[in-house]
C-alpha cells in the first residue's frame, strides 16, 4: 500500500448526517399535544400556542393571551448490524453497532398575544431539524489471511455526527373576515455541528497503522428562513389550514478540516415544507383532525464546503418526502382530554443509501391527555412510539477503492459495504399552558 497515502486525497468522503427518527433529518418534536395526536391537524387546531410552529394564521383563532413550553425527551434506537463487504477471499465482516444513536432533551416555548379582533402576533423557539448518531466503533482494521494481514475499516462512512438547530420565530396574523385568516412570520435559525470521520489507516512507516481524521467538523452559524399561512373556517366546529415554510441554504463556519485542508465555511441546503390539515368537531366530546405534509428534500442535493476553494463533500440523491396523520380528540371531563393518532411517516433515501443514514418508511403509534389544572392552566402528555423498518443497504466505500487496487488479491468489488440498519424511538413529551 505504499502509494495509498498519495491518493487518500482524492476519497470522497460521506459527511452529514443521521438518523433522528424522521425523515432525513427532520424531527417531529414541536409539543406534547402535537406527539400525543401524531401533529394530526396540528397546523390548525390552535388548542394552545405552539400551533406557531406550524401555522402562523391560525393565532387569528386566540381570544386571549396564551403561553406554552415544553420538553420532549426522544430516547432513539438505531442499530447498524453485519457490516460487511465481499472479496475474493470471502465475506469480511467488521461488526455491528447495537445501539448507534443518542437520545436527546429537546425543549420548545411558544407565545401568542391577539391585539384586537384582527391582528395577532407570536414568539417561539422550537427545533425541526437535528441529530445524533456514532458508528465510529466500527472503524478498527480488519485482520484477514489468518492474521498476515490488515485492511482498514471503511472510515469514510462511519463516524461521529452531532447537528443542533434551533428556530426563533416571530410571526403576525390577520383575519380578513369570518371565514379567512392569513399569517406570515421570519424565522432566525441557528445551528452548530460536530461532525467526524476517522481512523486507522496504513499511512505509517512500512504501510503501518496510523490515526487519520478524514473529516473534522465543529461549526455554527445562523441562517433566515420565512413561513407563510392561512386558515380558513367553514363554520365554528370545521375548519381548514394550509402552511408553507421556506428553508435557508444553512451556511456555518469554524473548524472546517476536510481531506488536511482547512475550509472557512460548511454548506447544507434544508429542505422547504408545505403542510394541509383539518379539524372537524363531530360531536360534543370528539374531534377527528388529519395533516398531510411535504418536505422538499429533493433540494437536499450536496453538501458543500468553501474558502479557499469549494468543494462537495458528499452528494445526495435523496426524494421529496410525505407524512400522513390521523388523530382524533375526546373530552372525557372538565379536567381530561385525551388524544391519540397515528403517522406514516415516508424515507426520503432513493437510490443511494448510506449507512450513516438509516432512512426507511416509519409508522407512528402515539397518544395523549391534557389535564386542567385550572380555568387557565393546564398541562399536556404526549407519548409516541415510532417503528422502522429493516432496511438491507449498500454504499461505496472509497478508502476500501483504494485498498483493493493496492491489493488486487482481494477482488475489485471490495468497495462496496453492506449493512443491516434499524430504527426506533419513543418519544416522551410534557408540556404547560397558561391563558392570561
Amino acid at each position: 500500500m505504499k502509494n495509498f497515502n498519495k491518493t487518500l486525497i482524492a476519497v470522497s468522503v460521506a459527511l452529514a448526517s443521521t438518523q433522528t427518527m424522521a425523515a432525513g433529518f427532520q424531527l417531529n418534536s414541536q409539543s406534547a399535544t402535537g406527539i400525543g395526536r401524531a401533529f394530526a391537524g396540528d397546523a390548525v387546531i390552535a388548542d394552545n400556542a405552539s400551533v406557531l410552529s406550524r401555522n402562523p394564521a391560525a393565532m387569528a383563532l386566540f381570544d386571549q393571551k396564551q403561553l406554552s413550553m415544553g420538553l420532549t425527551y426522544a430516547d432513539v434506537q438505531v442499530e447498524v448490524s453485519d457490516v460487511f463487504v465481499n472479496s475474493n477471499i470471502g465475506e469480511l465482516h467488521y461488526g455491528s453497532v447495537d445501539d448507534a444513536a443518542e437520545a436527546k432533551v429537546i425543549p420548545n416555548f411558544y407565545y401568542v398575544s391577539p391585539v384586537n379582533d384582527k391582528f395577532a402576533y407570536g414568539v417561539a423557539m422550537f427545533s425541526n431539524f437535528g441529530t445524533g448518531t456514532d458508528t465510529s466503533a466500527l472503524s478498527q482494521p480488519k485482520s484477514i489471511l489468518n492474521g498476515a494481514a490488515e485492511i482498514p475499516a471503511p472510515v469514510d462512512l462511519l463516524g461521529k455526527t452531532e447537528v443542533t438547530t434551533i428556530n426563533f420565530n416571530l410571526s403576525a396574523s390577520y383575519r380578513i373576515n369570518d371565514h379567512f385568516s392569513v399569517g406570515a412570520g421570519l424565522d432566525v435559525i441557528y445551528g452548530s455541528g460536530t461532525l467526524t470521520r476517522s481512523g486507522e489507516l496504513p499511512l505509517g512507516q512500512d504501510s503501518s497503522f496510523v490515526p487519520v481524521d478524514l473529516v473534522d467538523v465543529d461549526a455554527e452559524g445562523i441562517a433566515f428562513g420565512g413561513i407563510v399561512g392561512a386558515v380558513y373556517e367553514i363554520n365554528a366546529n370545521h375548519r381548514l389550514g394550509v402552511s408553507y415554510r421556506f428553508s435557508p441554504e444553512f451556511t456555518a463556519d469554524g473548524t472546517v478540516n476536510f481531506g488536511g485542508t482547512e475550509f472557512e465555511e460548511i454548506n447544507i441546503p434544508i429542505p422547504d415544507i408545505f403542510q394541509v390539515a383539518g379539524f372537524h368537531q363531530l360531536t360534543d366530546t370528539f374531534a377527528l383532525h388529519y395533516t398531510a405534509q411535504m418536505t422538499t428534500w429533493g433540494d437536499f442535493h450536496e453538501i458543500t464546503v468553501t474558502d479557499p476553494a469549494e468543494a462537495q463533500l458528499k452528494k445526495y440523491a435523496w426524494d421529496d418526502s410525505w407524512l400522513f396523520s390521523v388523530g382524533g380528540t375526546y373530552t372525557l371531563t372538565d379536567k381530561w382530554t385525551l388524544r391519540a393518532g397515528y403517522m406514516f411517516d415516508q424515507g426520503v433515501v432513493g437510490e443511494v443509501s448510506s449507512i450513516s443514514i438509516p432512512d426507511s418508511d416509519r409508522q407512528w403509534y402515539t397518544m395523549g391527555a391534557t389535564y386542567n389544572l385550572s380555568k387557565n392552566t393546564s398541562l399536556d402528555f404526549g407519548i409516541a412510539f415510532v417503528r422502522g423498518e429493516e432496511t438491507q443497504l449498500t454504499e461505496h466505500s472509497s478508502v476500501l477503492d483504494l485498498v483493493s487496487q493496492q491489493m488486487p488479491i482481494l477482488g475489485s468489488d471490495l468497495g462496496t459495504v453492506h449493512a443491516t440498519t434499524t430504527s426506533n424511538a419513543t418519544y416522551y413529551s410534557i408540556q404547560y399552558n397558561y391563558k392570561f
